[in-house]
């Protein structure tokens, strides 16, 4: 596993009973966790200084109960790079703290390619993949199908001083846009996709991951450049193993790109007991 321990404006301090107790800047957050299975007692006195806990409803969603006002929206930092925070009715943050071990992968691979490097992030959510890229010197087309999540990704851009750099902020149904791109001759030398477990489209259309990765990975193979350098793929899903999205990387890219595929878990280190949250998993293809 791969964990993100490069923070300093973020902490999992302690996780329990379904909980994670969080520190966003100088923000207390408690967050339900399904991985979080574990009944031990808390060891964090952090515990009782929160200043919001999430409450998940029956009903789906959710809303948050403030012990102290919160505000609207903060910031923190990682890297160099300024990301908002604002917490949701959905129990998220704007930030998944976790996919930074995978932001710093990205930036590393783009300074050592030492050419220019186009990169398409589908699933893009406020940004945190695209600002990576955009540091490291890519040029970045960013693509989700909400439009508050692709302006949230703006503000992000513009509060770490990359809103100049070369980005195309698309609003989009990811598939129909790289659908349209394939007919365009559009190609790009990294791929980088973030898609739900769950959700409907436009027209009441059920996504499930499981039933529609294999389709979406050999539908964006096809926008890949002759010299490509990486396609990565995240998941959420308990159900889908990153040994499984890592197959159908290796048997559509590898025959026709060469290169090499890997997988694995990547998580969370809790400060109050040193042990890890996994928080998902990612699939890579890359040129050797």
């Amino acid at each position: 596993m791969r964990c993100a321990d490069t923070w300093q404006d973020y902490e999992l301090i302690d996780a329990t009973g379904h909980n994670r107790l969080e520190r966003w800047g100088k923000t207390l957050l408690i967050r339900p966790d399904p991985q979080v299975i574990w009944k031990n007692q808390p060891v964090s006195p952090l515990w009782n200084r929160a200043d919001a806990v999430y409450h998940r409803s029956a009903k789906g969603g959710g809303s948050w109960e403030q012990h102290r006002k919160l505000p609207q929206r903060w910031q923190i930092g990682w890297q160099g790079l300024t990301l908002i925070v604002s917490p949701t009715g959905f129990k998220h943050t704007g930030v998944f703290p976790e996919q930074a071990v995978n932001w710093a992968w990205y930036q590393a691979k783009i300074a050592a390619a030492r050419r220019p490097i186009k990169v398409l992030n589908l699933f893009g959510y406020t940004g945190g993949a695209t600002l990576a890229c955009l540091a490291a010197g890519a040029s970045v087309t960013h693509v989700d199908a909400s439009k508050g999540m692709v302006a949230w990704a703006r503000e992000n851009a513009a509060a770490s001083n990359l809103a100049d750099k070369p980005c195309r902020w698309i609003v989009d149904d990811c598939a129909k846009f790289v659908a349209r791109e394939i007919r365009r001759g559009s190609r790009y030398d990294g791929v980088i996709m973030d898609p739900p477990s769950y959700g409907r489209g436009p027209g009441g259309e059920i996504w499930k991951l499981e039933d529609n990765v294999y389709d979406l990975i050999t539908l964006t193979q096809q926008v890949l450049s002759d010299d490509p350098l990486f396609f990565a793929i995240n998941s959420y899903t308990e159900g889908l193993s990153p040994a499984v999205m890592e197959y159908i990387l290796k048997t559509n890219l590898c025959p026709v790109k060469g290169g090499r595929t890997w997988c694995d878990e990547i998580g969370l280190p809790v400060s109050a007991t040193g042990g890890v949250v996994p928080c998902g998993a990612t699939a890579v293809w890359e040129q050797e």
